[in-house]
């Protein structure tokens, strides 16, 4: 995807045209967008400090926030353990039946 393309699309999702977008680490920095409501992370980082990078993203300007990352591997609980030691939060499974269109605006 070119360079251009790549603004094009972060400035749809800004403007509430769009409203997935997926994205590389790069965008767990410095991106301060109103009304993301949901974060996934497919790959578990490879630190606390990414992690909360990544899911800081969801639930910003006083809006609700769900952040749900797989985890698959020994290694992705390890990291999972690290954050909720660090920052002192109890992060649980996500629940077979969850209604998750109160993190949708709009609805």
């Amino acid at each position: 995807m070119s360079q251009e393309e790549r603004l094009s699309r972060y400035q749809q999702f800004k403007d509430f045209q769009k409203r997935i977008l997926v994205a590389t680490n790069l965008f767990g920095r410095g991106m301060d967008i109103e009304r993301v409501n949901i974060v996934f992370n497919y790959d578990m980082p490879e630190d606390s400090d990414t992690y909360l990078h990544r899911v800081a993203r969801a639930g910003r300007f006083g809006t609700k926030g769900l952040d749900i990352t797989f985890v698959s591997e020994e290694s992705d609980a390890k990291i999972l353990n690290e954050v909720q030691d660090r920052f002192d939060v109890n992060i649980t499974e996500l629940p077979d039946e969850t209604d998750l269109s109160s993190y949708i605006e709009g609805r």
